[in-house]
């Protein structure tokens, strides 16, 4: 990179014309660090350095025997920035400007060019002097019950006070907060421009006095208090030959009048999220919620909403509603590579978003992965690894469905009801297969716009894995015939969840905040009850069968509790930690079944560690045979107690990177996982309070996200720094980083076929946490 920056820079300056330069540095100097980045701004981005890589392209392009093209330009990367005083003027007036805004009304501001051969380095240099800070504010609101209205909110909003510094963006806020306030007290012809601000700046100690005035409208005394009177919603296609004939119109109570000409649509599932009411007080907040529940229900493309005058003081409030196509189908499919293991996963989703009139939404998603492992012997088929099918049906209902009325009205988070049943059939080379069959009914809600409920009271399933006979027979002569018969049966399950979130909101913005969330599931709670008044039938183990097959018993705990710092501009610190345990009892004391047990390692945990290749606790694969290492793979590393923690530093690199943001992060993590009890497949994984201090694993590296605004591409690369599958000093692998060569040999003796690898590579959409 280093050389393309010094190859970029030289190239582009032997292109130049006589007399022109490439301008290579900006900088201003002598203001508040905390007004940089906005001062910045004010410097056109014709004469800021250019992007190195976006250049290089333009030169690769549109060089032409030692020149730059003069016609036939192609339009690709970026053109050289070149110097140009004027413009530098300019800069030096918007930034002293800028200044005098933030209260710096005696600032200076001069430049510097400093050319070097055919490069240009441009130095602003700010003198700011005292700020002005405000003596009196006076308030001029021409109607009285508007003075009343802002004496009594002010205090919730209003920064504009005697001895502050003077700021414009601060009246700015103040217009917007006080155009705000008067829409949500039903004045709905208020306007921004009935607020002017008067500032006189002549006083001396760098004093100024402020005046701001409201205004009545034109030729009026007073501003008018609207009320709603009546609700007019059309729906319609946006292509004439969709709609039908003849609309379909209802009346609803409240002055409510619905004309649906698609003939598809419920009235009283739309009507519930209009939240301005016959005789309600005009309110922008409504109208905004309004439109933010109507396109939550993810069924209309385009949400219009108007008003019209019946008379002086009342509002008709008409919505136009236009909806997405009511079916559509997706088909995404994915390579996959790591370790000597490839494979590709392929899905297909059908969506319908109107099912039965009232906004509920059908998916039926179909997934089938496959991996193949070239370690294997034989052609293509005979190398399969491991193959995963998997058949989900969801139906969402907009609204809370109980046996007894819920009074919910959807003004913090859209409701909704779920219904979901799964199916997954897995199959893993010579070694495991498992079915699986689920139901579910779940309810999302939120308190507040910012606390999210998520409860699942039914959650019913099936549950048949199988192991290989002769890996299973193998597994028994070796001393782990516990779990062989933890995982060689059918089991069902009975039970509950709980999800509660705090936050989830604010997890895209730039902004000081504590993230949380906790999870409880819980099984066979009931059936445990059931058991002591009912004779269920016992097997060989012990264990109480419903439907001719053990049911689960567990208890399993989650909680992810995050604080996010922000640091101006993109610089964000994200400090995270996440501990769980899962407690199996009573009718299934022996072992948690794999699904509901935690996992090391992963692009969204620590990422020095490939998923499910750390712990549980000191476990070193080389205790078991090659073919037990290799057959084992993704069944050995479980465990039911999870420590996870990471420290995150985020900032912008590059604004414009082929059209996207480059952001950066360095991070670490910390972790690992252990089994509640000692377990004979797993030496050392067992969780000890003397010990687990020096179980945890240690992780470090750097990152890339690729920010196109609607997601964001990520890559990272985790160095492993301590590995708990070692022992003392040896744990501190990042000592080995450079003689890695020899220790990877060592570990390919002990540990073949696993190979080593000191740094794991995470390519991933979105951001880990």
């Amino acid at each position: 990179m280093l050389l393309l920056v010094l190859f970029t820079s030289c190239r582009s300056t032997g292109l130049l014309e006589e007399g022109q330069a490439l301008v290579t540095k900006t900088k201003i100097e002598g203001i508040d660090p905390k007004f940089e980045e906005q001062a910045d701004a004010y410097i056109p981005l014709d004469i800021r350095p250019n992007s190195r890589i976006n250049l290089f392209i333009y030169n690769l392009a549109n060089a032409r025997n030692g020149r730059y093209r003069t016609v036939d330009i192609r339009n690709v990367g970026e053109p050289p920035h070149i110097l140009d005083s004027a413009l530098v003027d300019f800069s030096t007036q918007q930034i002293n400007r800028y200044l005098a805004s933030k209260g710096y009304f005696n600032a200076e501001v001069t430049n510097q060019i400093i050319l070097k051969g055919k490069r240009a380095h441009l130095y602003f240099h700010a003198v700011p002097g005292e700020p002005f800070t405000l003596r009196h504010v006076d308030m001029d609101i021409a109607d009285p019950r508007l003075a009343r209205l802002y004496d009594e909110q002010k205090d919730g909003f209003s920064k504009i006070k005697p001895g502050v510094r003077y700021d414009a963006d601060s009246l700015v806020a103040e217009r917007e907060h006080i155009y705000h306030l008067m829409r949500q007290h039903g004045y709905y012809d208020y306007l921004r421009q009935y607020m002017r601000v008067d500032v006189d700046s002549s006083l001396h100690s760098n004093q100024a006095d402020l005046r701001l005035v409201v205004d009545n409208p034109e030729g009026k005394a007073a501003h008018t208090k609207f009320t709603i009177d009546s609700s007019f919603v059309v729906i319609r296609h946006d292509r004439a030959g969709l709609n039908q004939p003849e609309p379909k119109e209802t009346e609803l109570p409240g002055n409510l009048y619905f004309e649906d000409r698609t003939g598809r649509f419920l009235s009283p599932a739309i009507a519930r999220y209009l939240f301005h009411r016959h005789g309600d007080r005009y309110n922008v907040d409504m109208e905004n919620l309004t439109y933010d529940r109507l396109y939550e229900l993810n069924g209309f493309r385009s949400v219009k909403i108007s008003y019209s005058k019946p008379d002086s003081n009342t509002l008709n409030a008409h919505y136009e509603l236009i909806p997405r196509p009511y079916m559509g189908n997706q088909i995404e499919g994915e390579y996959t590579f790591n370790a000597g293991m490839s494979g590709f996963n392929i899905g297909n989703t059908f969506t319908h978003r109107n099912l039965f009139g009232g906004m509920e939404q059908l998916e039926i998603k179909l997934r089938y992965g496959v991996l193949f492992d070239s370690r294997l012997p034989g052609n293509l088929f005979n190398r399969v690894f491991n193959n995963d099918f998997q058949v989900g049906v969801n139906v969402t209902v907009p609204r809370l469905i109980t046996p007894f009325r819920v009074s919910h009205t959807g003004k913090n988070g859209l409701p909704r009801t779920i219904f979901s049943t799964n199916i997954q059939a897995f199959d893993q080379y010579r070694t495991y297969s498992n079915r699986y069959f689920s139901n579910m009914v779940s309810y999302n809600w939120f308190d507040t716009r910012y606390k999210q409920h998520n409860l699942t009271p039914l959650v019913l399933e099936y549950r048949y894995g199988q192991l290989n006979s002769e890996f299973a027979q193998r597994l028994i002569d070796q001393g782990f015939l516990l779990y062989v018969r933890s995982n060689n049966r059918a089991y069902f399950g009975l039970g509950s969840q709980y999800a509660y979130t705090v936050n989830a909101l604010r997890l895209t913005r730039l902004e000081d905040f504590l993230y949380f969330r906790g999870a409880l599931d819980l099984s066979g709670n009931l059936l445990g009850l059931a058991s002591e008044v009912i004779n269920f039938k016992q097997n060989e183990d012990g264990e109480k069968e419903v439907l001719g097959v053990p049911y689960l018993q567990y208890a399993k705990a989650e909680t992810d509790l995050r604080y996010y710092k922000y640091f101006g501009g993109d610089r964000q610190l994200v400090l995270r930690l996440n501990p769980g345990v899962a407690i199996p009892y009573g009718n299934n004391s022996s072992l948690l079944i794999f699904e509901k047990s935690f996992f090391g390692g992963g692009m969204n945990g620590i990422r020095a560690w490939q998923a499910r290749t750390l712990g549980p606790g000191n476990y070193n694969r080389e205790v078991l045979d090659p073919d037990l290492r290799l057959n084992f793979r993704n069944l050995d590393q479980l465990g039911e107690i999870k420590l996870e923690g990471n420290a995150e530093y985020r900032f912008k690199v590059m604004n414009d990177l082929l059209g996207a943001k480059l952001k950066g992060a360095a991070f670490a993590d910390f972790g690992n996982i252990w089994r509640i009890r000692e377990n004979a497949l797993n030496p050392g994984g067992e969780f000890r309070f003397d010990k687990f201090l020096g179980q945890i694993a240690i992780g470090a590296g750097a990152g890339l996200r690729f920010d196109l605004d609607y997601f964001v591409i990520r890559f990272d690369a985790g160095i492993k720094i301590r590995d708990p599958q070692f022992s003392g000093a040896k744990q501190w692998v990042i000592s080995e980083l450079f003689n890695s060569r020899a220790f990877k040999a060592q570990y390919r003796v002990t540990n073949a076929p696993d190979r080593y690898n000191f740094v794991q590579y995470n390519f991933g959409i979105g951001m880990p946490f």
